[in-house]
């Protein structure tokens, strides 16, 4: 189950060991060794997993945390410190983390935490969604109704199948090739344009600013990723 890590340590022994340890079981690991900048990067970039330490020049640990859940991301958090007080483990999961390690911590447990919370993020994300609610939208794939702030919202057949997919694949990049093979089925007159026309449509209906969307992102180059 390989997935994308953002590790924000200062400590660059620290940031060695856990790279080299999520490496070997297939992870894609990058670094930050500032606060500034990965909370820049958990904040706008896609990632599985992130791993925070709680003391960081700049932003803590604690305040990337809590950002990148107001921003919507629904990966795995895991907090990485030195710092073991209850207080400040109690802390840590109130901001939105999965899970709490203490330094110095050991190789094998660090390992066997991040698969667990893989493995509970990857469930979740692969679970087809029935009914959700995101911002002030609710999404009724059963009885097909749809509404924002109380009222109903007309989508097409279409725009409801995109949305579906997004979804279900949420916290997911997914490539307007793959959008379109899913839920195009490949049909020889459709391309990746009718892909972003779609998605623009659904941004209109279920965005506070759809200039400026929160759950329906593009990540540049790749596709878009929805996040609740």
């Amino acid at each position: 189950m390989s997935a994308r890590i953002l590790l924000v340590e200062d400590e660059p022994g620290v940031v060695l060991v856990v790279s080299d340890l999520l490496r070997a079981e297939g992870h894609v690991v990058e670094s930050a060794r500032d606060g500034t900048t990965g909370l820049r990067r958990a904040t706008e970039e896609p990632f599985d997993l992130l791993i925070l330490d709680v003391m960081l020049p700049g932003p803590g640990g604690f305040d990337i945390c809590h950002a990148a859940r107001e921003r919507g991301f629904d990966g795995a958090i895991l907090m990485l410190t030195a710092r073991g007080q209850v207080r400040d483990r109690v802390q840590g999961l109130r901001t939105g983390a999965d899970d709490y390690l203490v330094k110095p911590f050991d190789p094998d447990e660090l390992v066997a935490r991040v698969a667990a919370l893989l493995r509970r993020v990857h469930k979740e994300q692969l679970t087809p969604v029935m009914r959700v609610e995101f911002g002030d939208n609710t999404a009724d794939f059963v009885r097909m109704e749809f509404s924002r702030k109380g009222r109903r919202l007309d989508l097409a057949a279409k725009e409801a199948e995109l949305l579906r997919f997004l979804i279900n694949h949420r916290g997911q990049v997914v490539s307007r090739e793959r959008i379109l093979s899913q839920v195009w089925k490949e049909q020889p007159h459709i391309t990746a344009r009718t892909v972003d026309v779609h998605i623009a449509w659904l941004r209109q209906k279920l965005e506070a600013d759809p200039q400026a969307p929160k759950h329906i992102l593009t990540v540049r180059g790749e596709g878009y990723r929805f996040v609740r």
